[in-house]
C-alpha cells in the first residue's frame, strides 16, 4: 500500500473518530470501531469500471469475513467532482442490485463537497456526509436492522444531526475537516 493510501486511511479513521463518533452523527458507529470491525480500503487511481470491480470485491470480502462489520472504500485519488462521484454512486447502487446484494448490503455516500439537493453549499448540515475523501460505506443490512431495533428515536437522528452541525457552524466544521487532513500521522 502506498504512503498516500496509508495517509488517506489514517485521516479517514481520524474523521470517523472525531466527527462521526465524536459528534454522535451515527449512534451505531462506535461499537464496530471500538471492536476493530471496520475495513478501511483505499482504492487506487483507476477507471470507474475498475472501482466498481473493487466494490464487488468488497461485497465478496464481507460475505466471507464475519469479523468485519462494515467497510469504507476510500477514493483518495479520484472523483474530486461531486457530480462524477454521484455517477459512481449511481452505478454502485445498480451493481448492488445486479449482484443481488440488495437487502444484504446498503451503501452510504460521503464526499468532501457533499451537498444535499435542498441545501446550499455552505450549509453546515452537509457535513453529515462530508468526509476527507470521496468514499462508499458498505453496511450490512442485518446490522442496520439490529441497531435500529435497539435504538429509540431513530427517526430523530437526521434532524438532530442537522441541528448539531448548524449549531457548530459551517466555518468550524470546515476547519475541523481541514485539521484532520493536515494532522500528522500517528
Amino acid at each position: 500500500m502506498s504512503t498516500t493510501h496509508q495517509k488517506a486511511i489514517q485521516q479517514t479513521k481520524r474523521w470517523v473518530e472525531q466527527v462521526v463518533i465524536g459528534l454522535n452523527l451515527c449512534p451505531f458507529a462506535s461499537k464496530p470501531v471500538k471492536d476493530n470491525k471496520v475495513a478501511y480500503i483505499a482504492a487506487g487511481d483507476a477507471s470507474m469500471e475498475q472501482h466498481l470491480l473493487q466494490l464487488a470485491d468488497c461485497f465478496k470480502q464481507l460475505d466471507s469475513a464475519i469479523d468485519i462489520e462494515t467497510s469504507l472504500l476510500i477514493f483518495p485519488d479520484s472523483y474530486p467532482s461531486f457530480d462524477d462521484y454521484l455517477e459512481l454512486l449511481h452505478l454502485s447502487n445498480l451493481l448492488l442490485d445486479d449482484l443481488r446484494y440488495t437487502g444484504v448490503y446498503q451503501l452510504a455516500s460521503f464526499h468532501p463537497a457533499y451537498c444535499f439537493e435542498i441545501s446550499d453549499d455552505d450549509d453546515a448540515a452537509n457535513f453529515t456526509n462530508r468526509s476527507p475523501y470521496p468514499m462508499l460505506h458498505i453496511i450490512r443490512e442485518s446490522s442496520v436492522e439490529k441497531a435500529v431495533a435497539s435504538f429509540d428515536g431513530i427517526e430523530q437522528v437526521p434532524e438532530r444531526n442537522v441541528s448539531t452541525l448548524r449549531d457548530i457552524g459551517y466555518r468550524k466544521m470546515e476547519k475541523t475537516l481541514q485539521e484532520i487532513l493536515q494532522a500528522r500521522d500517528e
